[in-house]
């Protein structure tokens, strides 16, 4: 079977990782990708439902994909929007051709004037085979779904109960992928195992094992009342001691209403403990701005967070309304010029937090993977989401190499013999 597919992702890095089986499916199927969507026979859009922000999004891309394709190409929308809202979608969405979640089955057009066709069965994204990683990196998702019941998050609706994948299938896929650093991602990433039986603490030895196999294995979206003690051990003896932190706010009142677990102490003194068992380890985590109910007092609280905690990187989203959400119906909105004024004041606060941290790492020696040229990433990167150390071009990609630190550029680092030609453009 010949023809050609574009896949569009958006969104996190867990629907990245459902667009890399989509594709090795359809390349085993005979289809090979396309240079652009222009020249494509079938494109897909891998959609994003979390927020109304993600929708909007999703919606322009596919109407732009839409203007742009061939004639007798199809069009195709897939991954949350499709699993969330199904027929409504397609009925609003006339341009598309076909409207499927991961879990129906999906046909393709592969052929010109839409001659042949590929049936997509019904599957689990989760197990099927992925093409070997063109990066030095990758992500692997060791579960989909989530048994939390947070007040603002509608992903359980539709991606379902956590459902965790055993260790003999991430292993194969791990060695399958070819790359130097793993990034494990999750709804619930700490809670890996539990649907299983296999323990409350299943993660610990699943990192264990990866790190056996890659150089570098990273974790993204750790629940804090899950940060045990063995899980903080096992993370700093990988080498990579970062810490994404799934906190979401430090007022206790308010995490009851969003029914999550903590409060701002309990986040600190597990910060400070963290930091005094690794002193290089970084921090990240996300907070949701003018959840109903938010007071000035709970910014301010959230302000002094930030300003004690120091976290090498934050994002900060204003509240959206989900519907079939607990928070769908609360009281106490807050408007959105509010909202909008919270979000910009603890955003200017974290952007001089975070230069000055990196300010703070001029004239140390680094080591980074290159991940293109003139591109690297130390322990303290995450791929994608955060800063990155512009390095030598000659460096060879792929590899990993010790950098001196003479510069740094905002949330970016500046290594001796990088080039800065270009960057301003980016």
């Amino acid at each position: 079977m010949t023809g050609s597919y574009w896949i569009e992702t958006l969104g996190c890095p867990k629907n990245q990782v459902d667009s890399d089986k989509l594709v090795g499916t359809l390349v085993a199927d005979g289809l090979v990708p396309a240079d652009g969507p222009e020249s494509a026979d079938v494109v897909v859009v891998n959609t994003c439902a979390f927020v109304e922000e993600a929708r909007q999004e999703s919606i322009e891309v596919i109407l732009g994909l839409d203007a742009v394709r061939a004639p007798g190409a199809r069009l195709v929308v897939t991954g949350c929007m499709a699993e969330r809202y199904g027929s409504e979608l397609a009925d609003a969405l006339p341009e598309v051709d076909s409207v499927s979640g991961f879990g129906v089955p999906v046909t393709l057009s592969a052929g010109i004037g839409r001659r042949a066709n590929i049936e997509v069965p019904s599957f689990d994204l989760l197990n099927l085979p992925r093409p070997r990683s063109t990066s030095p990196w990758a992500y692997v998702k060791v579960a989909e779904g989530c048994d939390r019941a947070c007040g603002f998050c509608a992903i359980p609706s539709f991606r379902g109960k956590q459902r965790s994948r055993t260790v003999a299938d991430i292993l194969g896929e791990v060695d399958q992928l070819e790359a130097r650093e793993i990034v494990l991602v999750a709804q619930d990433l700490a809670a890996y195992g539990r649907d299983q039986g296999v323990g409350e603490r299943a993660i610990v030895p699943l990192v264990e094992q990866v790190a056996d196999r890659v150089d570098r294995v990273r974790l993204l979206y750790l629940y804090p009342s899950d940060l045990t003690d063995s899980l903080i051990e096992a993370i700093c003896a990988t080498g990579v001691p970062y810490f994404d932190l799934s906190l979401q706010h430090v007022s206790a009142p308010l995490l009851r209403r969003m029914r999550r677990w903590g409060d701002g102490q309990r986040f600190l003194d597990r910060i400070r403990d963290i930091r005094g068992r690794e002193s290089a380890a970084a921090f990240r985590s996300n907070f949701i701005v003018g959840y109903p109910g938010e007071t000035e007092a709970d910014h301010d609280q959230l302000l002094a967070f930030v300003e004690e905690a120091q976290l090498d990187w934050c994002g900060f989203f204003t509240f959206s309304r989900e519907d079939g959400t607990y928070a769908a119906d609360l009281d106490g909105v807050v408007p959105e010029g509010l909202m909008l004024e919270r979000i910009a004041e603890l955003r200017e606060l974290q952007d001089f937090i975070t230069a000055a941290r990196r300010d703070a790492l001029i004239g140390s020696t680094l080591r980074v993977l290159v991940d293109e040229p003139g591109r690297g990433r130390s322990h303290r990167e995450a791929p994608e989401i955060d800063g990155v150390v512009l390095i030598d071009d000659s460096l060879e990609v792929g590899s990993f190499v010790d950098v001196n630190i003479v510069d740094a550029l905002g949330p970016d680092l500046v290594a001796s013999g990088a080039s800065l030609a270009g960057y301003d453009d980016e």
